[in-house]
């Protein structure tokens, strides 16, 4: 157990924290950039790079600086990229190529491919020649600014003409690499398969014949162990489908996880600096508020290398989960769809995912304030890129390496053809679940079959797969009941159901007059009824919507913004606006729907205690509340007999 004076010191700074929101409290937020709607297609598909030809300009030239990157120890730098072309034109573009050898002599031979191609991997991002300078076509000189991560390769940039359907190489840079390029980066935390575990997942360039990957990790101030690291990697054969088994394919590095155990429960009840802290304030920055202090835990990650010398990531802390039930302040991120963007602009993502950044930063902006994230399925958009999975775990490293970044499985993820997904197209661009399953770890039984349930102290969560079958009678529907019936009400009152495609409702999903999946409410809305589900989430569709308790297309609760009494219905909401291009909403106005958005944003929910629920949707442009509800129960309340919920009676005595 820490010291007092060690206690007393993190008291302080939570003190001056709480203080300064005070301060704050009724302030206005900066507004972020609000992007546009976007035309949905991966910007990396757009580039015929299979029908690249060689043209090289000997007086064309493309210089790259610095050339080494990462010297300071960060996991990421900007380069500077100087253009001299004798022939410029409008469509002249600079691609990133990462390994920096991308010519024909790499290329393996693969039944996928109509024609031996002079290119066969696609560039990592790019940006058009005269993206910085309106000159470009009457000078021929440019100078263009990337911002690269590490990812375990060198890196060069090929100028070509002819734009991206007819590809022309005119001329290609030197080599460019980070100072370590197989250092371990990115981590991921995940809650375990018990309440006291958490698991850590990050990406390295090191092979465990190289090096013995471990995390080295403790509560805060106090000595540090280590736990051993498993490792695992996809190859190209893994892959189902092009592009991923063709000219997305990249390398993906190693993918370590260890598993941390015999955590602290979270939170622990500090009644004499509650008292002081409210004195201070005169409750009027948070009346009747019981101050919770969490166990915090630092870690890093390491590998020892076969010459007995040590490799180690930069530190990072989190704040264990509470015990199943707990009763203490507990607050959920929920969104789904987000995707990754560009900071430097390249690739054309503000067309493709134009709200991606926005809900990033947001949450960071938001992070002590956040205990766990759910990112509901279409995580990267990748496509079958696998270069983009890197990027994606570096844009949300602040987040994913703080607190537990739980994710379900989307049609981006899993679909593809022949593979066994319940919808038979390649939404996945042929990565057919492998990537998203390796990269990102979920305490299901078998990670290949995406769905699992987990806890977080009064939360009971049923992530489901929509992309597998989930009718009555599979193997998914056994686990969604028995998920569900698991659930006790009584310490864990707030029972949500998360699926991606809407097996619920929806306005926006309309086909043949019907809402979301139509087959998805007819198996499922039974059981969501007979366990009293609360709230059900949804993205795929990429907008905002909630609907009242409903159950069998009708309202069983009257009012918006506050519900209290027996449990008689689920609410559904579709949080599918995390940063794709947004939805239209379907032509057919519904009686059960109470709120409607689209544009970018995500659903916090923060459980006060067993009784007290409050539901907020946030838009990602400003972080301001648009949406919001509360719930209000006793434990009887959800015993209490509806409609299809009603526990077996006998008139025996």
């Amino acid at each position: 157990m820490r010291s007092l004076s060690f206690l007393s010191m993190e008291y302080l700074f939570l003190l001056m924290s709480i203080l300064s929101q005070c301060l704050k409290f009724g302030s206005g937020t900066a507004a972020v950039v609000h992007a546009g709607n976007g035309d949905g297609v991966q910007p990396l598909s757009k580039i015929a790079i299979h029908k690249a030809v060689y043209a090289l300009h000997e007086n064309a030239s493309v210089k790259a600086h610095p050339l080494v990157l990462g010297t300071k120890g960060g996991d990421s730098d900007w380069v500077t990229v100087e253009i001299e072309c004798p022939k410029p034109s409008e469509d002249d573009w600079i691609a990133v190529f990462s390994p920096a050898n991308f010519s024909s002599s790499i290329c393996q031979p693969s039944d996928d491919m109509e024609q031996f191609p002079h290119i066969c991997s696609a560039p990592i991002k790019y940006k058009y020649a005269n993206d910085s300078d309106a000159d470009y076509k009457k000078t021929g000189k440019s100078s263009l600014k990337f911002q690269l991560i590490n990812q375990r390769e060198d890196f060069s940039f090929a100028l070509f003409s002819g734009g991206l359907s007819d590809p022309k190489l005119v001329a290609v840079s030197n080599v460019i690499s980070f100072a370590n390029p197989k250092a371990p980066l990115y981590p991921r935390l995940s809650q375990g398969k018990s309440w006291n575990e958490m698991t850590v997942t990050w990406t390295s360039g090191y092979n465990v014949i190289e090096a013995v990957p471990f995390v080295e990790w403790g509560m805060k101030g106090e000595s540090q162990s280590r736990s051993p690291a498993g490792t695992l990697t996809f190859h190209q054969n893994d892959m189902c489908a092009p592009p991923a088994r063709t000219v997305g394919w990249r390398d993906p590095g190693f993918i370590h996880t260890s598993f941390l155990k015999d955590l602290w429960p979270s939170s622990v009840y500090a009644p004499q600096l509650t008292s002081f802290l409210r004195e201070m304030m005169n409750e009027q920055c948070v009346p009747n508020t019981v101050f919770i202090f969490a166990f915090r835990y630092t870690y890093k990650l390491g590998h020892k290398l076969v010459d007995g010398s040590y490799v180690w990531s930069k530190s990072y802390s989190f704040k264990s989960s509470p015990y199943p039930g707990q009763d203490s302040l507990q607050r959920v991120v929920i969104f789904g769809d987000m995707g990754k963007a560009e900071r430097d602009g390249s690739n054309e993502y503000s067309n493709y995912q134009p709200g991606s950044l926005n809900t990033t930063d947001q949450l960071i902006k938001d992070l002590k304030n956040i205990d766990i994230v759910f990112h509901i399925g279409d995580i990267t958009y990748a496509n079958g890129y696998i270069s983009q999975w890197d990027q994606f775990t570096s844009q949300v490293e602040r987040i994913a390496s703080t607190v537990p970044y739980m994710i379900a499985s989307g049609n981006h993820e899993r679909d593809a053809p022949n593979s066994g997904s319940f919808y038979d197209g390649n939404d996945s661009g042929g990565e057919c679940g492998v990537i998203a399953e390796t990269m990102f770890y979920v305490p299901a039984e078998n990670r290949a079959k995406f769905w699992y349930s987990t806890d977080y102290g009064m939360f009971h969560f049923c992530i489901a797969d929509s992309e597998h079958d989930w009718r009555e009678g599979s193997e998914q529907y056994k686990f969604i009941e028995k998920c569900l019936a698991s659930a006790d009400r009584r310490k864990q009152p707030w029972l949500i159901f998360v699926a991606h495609r809407v097996l619920g409702y929806s306005s926006s999903y309309w086909k043949d007059a019907s809402f979301g999946e139509p087959m998805g409410r007819e198996s499922l809305q039974g059981l969501w009824q007979k366990y009293k589900v609360d709230i059900a989430f949804f993205g795929h569709i990429h907008n905002y919507e909630r609907t009242c308790p409903v159950y069998q297309g009708q309202c069983m609760h009257v009012g918006k913004s506050h519900y209290s009494g027996t449990v008689n219905g689920t609410i559904h909401v579709v949080v599918g606006g995390g940063g794709s291009h947004l939805s239209a909403f379907g032509p057919t106005q519904t009686s059960w729907s109470l709120y409607k958005d689209s544009d970018f944003g995500f659903v916090k929910l923060t459980a006060y205690n067993h009784s007290s629920l409050l539901f907020e949707y946030k838009k990602s442009s400003d972080g301001n509340v648009y949406d919001s509800f509360t719930i209000s129960r006793d434990y009887r309340d959800v015993l209490a007999c509806v409609h299809d919920g009603c526990e077996p009676t006998t008139l025996g005595s």
